[in-house]
């Protein structure tokens, strides 16, 4: 068990870094496109919007292709593989003349990005049932920590270049590489590992592979509206607050390191006291309930203190995502631990295709003058209503068809 500890302490340092060269870019992005562009803060939220599109279509169409290869060929290779990806990403958009080659570095990432997608496989093959929901949540911690320190350093070297965030981003990806090929062990026994099969590594077939499964197809259901719904606040927050209560790039930092303070403590250790207690189950329906009340109230925020009053439900609902992982990852057998985590990534990657846009689009209308009425939350009350399918869906699937 302690190689297994020390290759989950590996996994979860390596995710921290991916972590913070994403969310070290975040605070820059709205002024960065509106002086690009020469446009607004809420008009570049719609450009925000079809970067993040591209992004998903590509990762859309490879996370299969990523998670059935590491079925395959392990998890270490593909790994590193995206991590490059991504150091690349950041530096053609620091070196980026235009808009257009933001859309490239994004498809490079897409295309590249399946280190949430391996490393989920990856904590799947060293867990057992009694630890997989804990193990799960470091996913969600590393995620917590990274958007403490990532959105505070962008605030601050923002301050000074809009671009010397993405110089900073790209070398915390490069660094990760150079950390996870020197002491990131492989995690997938040779017995374990199925031949690649392109029928099964793209997202149809993946789905096809899971649905076969009971209770899964649902579950990948009430996924999909929960991940749809978080692009209301992935996709408009910095546009939102910026809009709204005027902040500035350091105070967008800030709120997003008390986000990651508040995800790091609900993932890294409530979400499985929460499996210990309620169950699985319940945890799950529980979570998907407090994400959906801190959703509603973030769309009614009248002040700064209320907005950063209602990131504590919000941030609780944090214990439904480890917990569900951990139930779907129990039901699959080891072989197949690459194509589920890409299937579920291809999820996120199709709501991602649709909620940017969708959801950038509505707070940008609902901002203008073309609106019945000014709304400015309008965004945070649509992804409200899908997490709160969601919950309905999980409810009905894990409680009541239980009973």
């Amino acid at each position: 068990m302690k190689g297994k500890d020390t290759a989950l302490i590996f996994i979860f340092l390596t995710l921290l870094i991916d972590v913070i060269g994403l969310g070290i870019i975040i605070p820059v992005f709205p002024k960065l496109l509106a002086q690009m562009k020469g446009i607004s803060i809420n008009e570049a939220s719609r450009y925000g919007g079809y970067l993040m599109f591209a992004y998903a279509i590509a990762q859309f169409i490879f996370s299969p292709v990523m998670g059935s290869l590491s079925d395959k060929f392990g998890r270490r290779p593909v790994l590193l593989f995206s991590l490059l990806g991504f150091g690349l990403d950041y530096l053609i958009l620091a070196f980026a003349p235009n808009y257009s080659w933001f859309f490239i570095g994004r498809i490079i990432a897409g295309i590249t990005g399946a280190s949430f997608t391996t490393a989920s496989a990856y904590i799947a093959d060293v867990s057992t049932p009694e630890n997989r929901s804990r193990n799960f949540g470091m996913v969600g911690a590393a995620f917590g920590l990274g958007f403490i320190i990532g959105p505070f350093l962008g605030g601050v070297l923002g301050q000074i270049s809009l671009k010397i965030p993405f110089y900073a981003a790209a070398g915390l990806s490069l660094a990760n590489f150079l950390f996870g090929y020197f002491t990131l062990p492989e995690s997938l026994a040779i017995e374990h590992r199925r031949p690649f099969d392109i029928r099964r590594a793209n997202p149809v077939g993946t789905l096809r592979q899971i649905l076969k499964y009971k209770q899964l197809g649902w579950l990948f259901v009430a996924a999909t509206f929960l991940y749809l719904g978080s692009h209301a606040v992935q996709s408009t927050w910095n546009y939102f607050t910026m809009y709204r209560f005027q902040w500035n790039e350091s105070t967008v930092g800030i709120s997003l390191a008390i986000v990651g303070v508040l995800v790091a403590i609900v993932q890294a250790g409530l979400a499985q006291k929460a499996a210990h207690f309620l169950g699985l189950e319940r945890s799950i329906v529980i979570g998907f309930s407090l994400y959906t009340l801190g959703m509603f109230l973030f769309s009614i925020a009248p002040s700064t203190i209320f907005l950063f009053a209602c990131l504590v439900p919000y941030s609780l609902g944090g214990i439904a995502m480890p917990n569900l992982q951990s139930y779907m990852a129990g039901k699959v057998e080891p072989s197949q631990q690459g194509e589920l985590q890409g299937g579920l990534t291809s999820v996120v990657s199709l709501t991602t295709i649709v909620g940017p846009v969708m959801m950038s689009q509505i707070f940008y209308f609902f901002t203008t003058d073309q609106a019945p009425f000014v709304f400015p939350g309008a965004a945070f009350f649509v992804g409200g209503i899908c997490m709160l399918i969601s919950m309905l869906i999980s409810w009905k699937i894990l409680l009541q068809n239980k009973a």
